[in-house]
């Protein structure tokens, strides 16, 4: 009895590990749903090697360097938690296997744990070598569910990877597009400004009727299979925080009024699911909004933004009412968009830039070593920045 009860406990251990490791698979893989459970394999993955990977990193005195380091993470992260996924089912196969009482023959070593797990790891992952084989009809139910179960998962693997890396793809491609509209790294005040050509507001209507559908596709894709808010941009000045930042930047002047509004409705349209997604992925991540450090608009930068605007004739409200509306759609992102920026390692872009520079389009590695490329080789003109 006191041998039984040891194996019973081990057998049952390892069926709970098995459906353990199999309700986060289908959690993070297969359901297209929010999670918000919070003791996961996936959450605790993530957030205990999130946190001690971007420690490491931020020690390193290479921006550069850390970029790359912080950009490998996302794919580095993803293949690790699927390693842990098999060797945890492999893990429980092996202790069911054992709890049942090592019923299996081996030609030259003798039965134990050890055995079990090997048997239970060329069983999962369908090599078949035949060099451990099972005595119990019981044993054998065991490698039968086990060898389905592997190729199962590793079919499911194969087709998760590629959506995943097929949803960043469309994610980065308007933020690569928005380069050449709003500056790198993007701003509402550089848009503004790039988009104050006659007939440019019923343009601007356009870019954000697209960036609307954008926000939501990120907020599906993100909240389903949160490991993409981890996979960084080509470009070390851009990012999805970025771009999303200076969409809502956007929408908030244009709400709170530019003379001739015509694409008033459709920035309450984008707004609208841009906040949502930036409040949705802050309880993902549990991301609590915080006050920023540093004001990101400050009254000398807006007087700017307006002059600079009006220069290029688009006018900005300067009236009171028009100001506290816009400090108050502020507070309604700013505080969750940071909290996120904070816990990803990003940076918010500003309200306007900082000082004349070059978008990513005209730039190239060559052309700053050999100084091909400079102002007067470009071949589009681009106005003056603020």
């Amino acid at each position: 009895m006191t041998h039984i009860i040891p194996h019973s406990v081990v057998f049952f251990s390892g069926l709970a590990l098995a459906l353990i490791v199999l309700v986060d698979a289908f959690e993070s893989i297969i359901l297209p749903r929010r999670v918000t459970r919070r003791i996961r394999i996936a959450r605790l993955f993530y957030r205990t090697t999130w946190s001690f990977w971007k420690t490491v990193v931020g020690k390193i005195p290479s921006r550069k360097t850390r970029e790359s380091l912080l950009g490998g993470y996302g794919p580095i992260s993803l293949l690790i938690l699927i390693a842990i996924w098999a060797f945890g089912l492999v893990s429980a196969f092996a202790m069911m296997q054992y709890g049942a009482g090592s019923a299996i023959h081996v030609t030259e070593s003798r039965a134990g744990f050890g055995m079990d797990f090997y048997l239970s790891a060329t069983t999962f992952f369908t090599l078949g070598l035949g060099d451990v084989l099972p005595r119990s009809g019981f044993s054998r139910g065991l490698l039968v569910a086990e060898s389905g179960l592997g190729y199962g998962f590793l079919a499911v693997i194969v087709g998760y990877l590629p959506f995943i890396y097929g949803s960043f793809s469309r994610r980065e491609v308007n933020i690569s597009l928005l380069d050449a509209r709003a500056g790198t790294p993007p701003t509402a005040g550089e848009l503004l400004r790039r988009y104050s050509y006659p007939e440019g507001q019923a343009a601007l209507r356009v870019l954000l009727g697209e960036w609307e559908t954008w926000c939501a596709e990120l907020m599906e894709s993100h909240l389903s299979y949160p490991v993409l808010a981890y996979f960084r941009s080509q470009h070390d000045n851009q990012s999805w925080i970025a771009a999303l930042t200076a969409i809502l930047d956007t929408c908030a002047l244009v709400k709170t009024g530019i003379e001739g509004g015509v694409c008033a409705h459709q920035a309450d349209l984008t707004f609208a699911i841009a906040r949502h997604a930036v409040v949705d992925l802050s309880q993902v991540f549990g991301t609590k909004p915080r006050g920023l450090v540093q004001d990101r608009l400050t009254a000398a930068d807006l007087c700017r933004m307006r002059d600079t605007l009006k220069r290029h004739g688009m006018t900005i409200s300067d009236a009171v009412a028009a100001e506290r509306e816009l400090t108050e759609l502020r507070k309604m992102y700013e505080p969750y968009i940071y909290a996120l920026a904070v816990y990803l390692n990003q940076v918010l872009p500003p309200w306007i830039p900082d000082k004349k520079g070059k978008d990513n389009w005209q730039t190239s590695a060559w052309g700053r070593e050999s100084g091909l490329i400079d102002n007067k080789e470009v071949t589009v003109v681009v106005e003056e920045h603020f």
